[in-house]
Order: C-alpha cells, then sequence, then structure tokens
C-alpha cells in the first residue's frame, strides 16, 4: 500500500520562528551589537506581522541545539514556513543545516546583526547554504522582514497551485 499524496493546500497557515543560544538575554547582552530591544519585543513584531499576513506565528527560544533540530522536524508536518536565527549555532552546527535541509518549505535565517561585518569565524554560515533567504544586520525589523518574506513566498505557492 502506497503512502497517500501530501497535499501542500491543506498546509496550515503557521509558521515556526526559532531563536538559538543567548538570544533569550537579547538586551542585557552585548548592546552595542545586538541593540536594547528584548526577544519579547521581538516576539510582539512576530505576531504583529504574521497577523498582516494572516499568519499564526509559534515563537521558541532554546539554548540547546538539539532542540532546536527536534523543532525543526516539526516543520516537517506542522508548518507553512520556518524563521529561525541560530545565533552560533549557525557558524557550528552541521545538524542545523541538514534539519532545514530536509524541510520542503520555507526557511528564511535571520541574524540582528550583519556577521559577514564581524569576527572571520562568524563568515561561515551552515545554516545559509541550506536556507531560502537570510536577511542580516536588520536589527529586530529583520524578523518583520522574514514573516513578511514567507507571507509573500506562502502566497506564490498558494497561486501556483
Amino acid at each position: 500500500m502506497s503512502e497517500p499524496a501530501t497535499d501542500t493546500t491543506t498546509r496550515p497557515r503557521r509558521i515556526l520562528v526559532l531563536n538559538g543560544p543567548n538570544l533569550d538575554v537579547l538586551g542585557r547582552r552585548d548592546p552595542a551589537q545586538y541593540g536594547t530591544v528584548t526577544l519579547a519585543e521581538i516576539e510582539a513584531i512576530v505576531h504583529t506581522e504574521a497577523a498582516v499576513h494572516d499568519l499564526e506565528a509559534d515563537f521558541r527560544q532554546t539554548n540547546r541545539e538539539g532542540e532546536l533540530v527536534e523543532w525543526l522536524h516539526e516543520a516537517l508536518d506542522d508548518f507553512a514556513a520556518v524563521v529561525i536565527n541560530p545565533a552560533a549555532y549557525a557558524h557550528t552546527s552541521i545538524a542545523l543545516h541538514d534539519a532545514v535541509e530536509a524541510l520542503s518549505v520555507p526557511v528564511v535565517e535571520v541574524h540582528l546583526s550583519n556577521t559577514w561585518k564581524r569576527e572571520p569565524f562568524r563568515h561561515v554560515d551552515h545554516v545559509a547554504t541550506a536556507a531560502t533567504a537570510v536577511i542580516a544586520g536588520a536589527g529586530a525589523d529583520g524578523y518583520r522582514l522574514a514573516v513578511a518574506h514567507v507571507a509573500s513566498l506562502l502566497t506564490t505557492d498558494t497561486q501556483a497551485d
């Protein structure tokens, strides 16, 4: 017996927004580099932008790499798109690259700072090579831009069906 075909038109209009290590201390951690905005304020930005596009955002943060991988696996069936700020794991995690690469939904990577203007070790980004798009250096507004971009991708996908 063969598996039923996946109908992408029934995919929920939910997006998964993931945040990696140390983002829970935004506003207190190196404000010169990351600004004074808190993760709670970013979450409010995400929910506001998602509502504009008739999307529901599930916003999460963890300092654990394996938890990010498990959450990305949820996007295989339960989410229409992913926005991820893998933070430092972008530069070290092949596991996150592989989890993103396995997804068939749009994935937009976000970084508050422009990582390519920073230390050389930050110029390697394993997640970016698997992501649909990358937004870096726009501060907290990068999250709003990422949600708007996935919304446009989802609209394009719906129109193509």
